[in-house]
């Protein structure tokens, strides 16, 4: 087979340091992931129904009061102020986001054309089929507990994937051309409506 049927997997998610972490590479990066945001869910959904938002105001609230009061102590008392780094995103950071927003709006767009344009049959049935299973998805769960269950999706797909890629490219291989049958008969059922009318019309 050629090597264009096994793509690596940390190079498609980017080949950094968040994927040495999604395929658990970085052991204990993501260790620190699962137990951080295990903990978040279960303060949140487990722990009485705290609010997020007060959770995130309430830390925000109290890290500036310590701040303020150890700078006026520093001060009076001769020592070091807070270690508070300057923080200032880089016009190369910003533009790598710019872009990466671009691609997702753009593609978007593209397929609203080729929806509303096109009448492109197989972008529509895909968009409904996705649009409609996270709204099936989300009618069991709340928001949190969706990015919940995308963290430990995230933490466990990559990696059992990268484990069984080959397997997994022949069942996945097998899926598409079912799928693609499907969708070439429900196009050629949909062609034959409009020629329907048309011939009853003359």
């Amino acid at each position: 087979m050629s090597n264009h049927n096994h793509i690596s997997v940390h190079e498609a998610l980017g080949g950094g340091p968040l994927a040495d972490i999604l395929l658990w590479r970085n052991a204990y990066g993501g260790g620190v992931v699962f137990v951080v945001s295990t903990f978040l869910w279960f303060l949140f959904e487990m722990g009485g129904g705290y609010n997020v938002l007060a959770f995130v105001a309430n830390n925000l609230l109290l890290l500036v009061v310590i701040l303020f009061f150890w700078a006026k102590s520093a001060s009076l008392l001769n020592r070091p102020l807070p270690p508070v780094p300057e923080l200032d995103i880089s016009e190369e950071s910003a533009l790598i986001a710019a872009e990466e927003m671009q691609v997702w709006i753009n593609h978007a767009f593209s397929l609203a054309h080729e929806i509303a344009i096109d009448g492109n049959l197989k972008t529509l049935i895909a968009v409904v089929s996705s649009l409609w299973l996270i709204s099936f998805i989300g009618s069991f769960f709340n928001f949190l507990t969706l990015v919940y269950i995308g963290v430990l999706l995230s933490l466990s797909i990559p990696f059992l994937y990268e484990k069984f890629q080959t397997q997994v490219d022949e069942k996945l291989i097998v899926v598409h051309k079912i799928a693609h049958s499907v969708m070439r008969q429900a196009d050629t059922v949909l062609r034959m409506i409009p020629l329907t009318h048309k011939q009853k019309s003359q």
